[in-house]
């Protein structure tokens, strides 16, 4: 009787095991926008099935430049996306002004159920200062289920994120979001933990004023929540947001505010795209010092197309004690996931990349 054999299968086992764990891991080999497209696509066929374990692909620091490629998809489901550091690593599009367009110039589109993003940099280069009226031109587009971004920072001008999905669910923590008009914008229900937002300068002039959020929240409770976040004001001033359409909801926590002088009176803007019916909401904000500046009553007139209605912005708080997530995502605990996910990627990073 060969006693060794048990052993030997085993070790068969193992290998085999080892690697097919090996298959979870993709490292772009090739730095450069073709390199990451090829594995892009290896990611979405190897991560078709919805029900496919966590696929981790590894983006060393480098600039990953799609020239005028938009819309690059992100199909598979369970993908996460890492990147060598958030400042290193760059994706990059330019899409040409012609094809300007809140649907048409997104960097990354996103399909995929809970996909993972950490330590990298989306950048629309769109020449939003010369396309006229509008220049929208999107980093992440989502329609997608349940995404997650860890020190993750995006770069354009207008509609910088675009959540697509009326009942979609996401969550930022520590990411850096640049931009000017509408530039965080959509529906759903989208968490943004001690992130900080940035507004650009509005036009070359310097006239005019930036708009920082625009949901359009239809079938959820809560639309955008920023909690405990920073607000940096390069040189145009800014409200908090306006409404899309619909039913748009919009609550600001715990802001810290580099530039206080730089938010306008009105804080919202009651008249932009003449929607009445918001719940915009904002309590314990203060400036880069930490002192309290909310002020004891922000009462705004918004007037819709056919209508107009009154509201209090500032919430007592009681009120803001509601915004939690589990009463916002229930079951879901994305911070859990998230914090899961980023011990994972730091192993590997260590691993592929030397990092200590």
């Amino acid at each position: 009787m060969n006693l060794l054999r048990p052993f030997n299968l085993l070790l068969v086992l193992f290998i085999v095991t080892a690697l097919l764990a090996q298959k979870r891991v993709i490292l772009v080999e090739k730095i450069s926008g073709e390199g990451l497209l090829e594995t892009l696509d290896k990611a979405n066929t190897l991560n078709a099935d919805s029900a496919s374990e966590r696929l981790f692909v590894l983006i060393p620091n480098g600039f990953y430049d799609l020239g005028e490629t938009a819309l690059t998809p992100i199909l598979g489901h369970n993908i996460a996306l890492i990147g060598e550091s958030m400042e290193g690593t760059i994706i990059r599009n330019a899409p040409p002004v012609e094809k300007e367009g809140i649907s048409t110039t997104a960097t990354l589109l996103n399909r995929g159920h809970n996909t993972y993003l950490q330590d990298l940099t989306l950048q629309n280069d769109l020449d939003f200062y010369h396309s006229g009226p509008a220049g929208r031109a999107v980093c992440w587009q989502d329609k997608g289920v349940r995404a997650m971004f860890k020190r993750v920072k995006m770069m354009s001008y207008q509609d910088t994120y675009y959540s697509h999905s009326e009942e979609c669910q996401h969550y930022f923590e520590d990411s850096e979001i640049h931009g000017t008009v509408d530039f965080i914008c959509g529906a759903g229900d989208v968490f943004f933990n001690r992130c900080t937002i940035v507004t650009e300068k509005r036009s070359l002039d310097g006239e005019g004023y930036n708009v920082i959020a625009a949901p359009r929240t239809s079938t959820t409770d809560w639309g955008f929540v920023f909690s405990h976040c920073t607000i940096r004001s390069i040189e145009s001033d800014f409200t908090y947001g306006r409404g899309w359409h619909t039913h748009p909801r919009c609550a600001w926590l715990y802001t810290r505010i580099e530039s206080p002088e730089k938010l306008m009176n009105t804080r919202y803007d009651p008249l932009s795209i003449r929607v009445a019916n918001v719940v915009f909401s904002e309590y314990g904000t203060t400036d880069a010092e930490g002192h309290n500046i909310t002020p004891a009553s922000n009462v705004l007139e918004f007037v819709g197309k056919e209508d107009r209605e009154t509201h209090e912005t500032i919430i007592s708080k009681e009120e803001a004690s509601r915004f939690t997530l589990k009463n916002i995502y229930g079951d879901w605990k994305p911070d859990k996931v998230v914090k899961r996910l980023e011990k994972k990627a730091m192993k590997l990073k260590k691993q592929y990349f030397n990092q200590k």
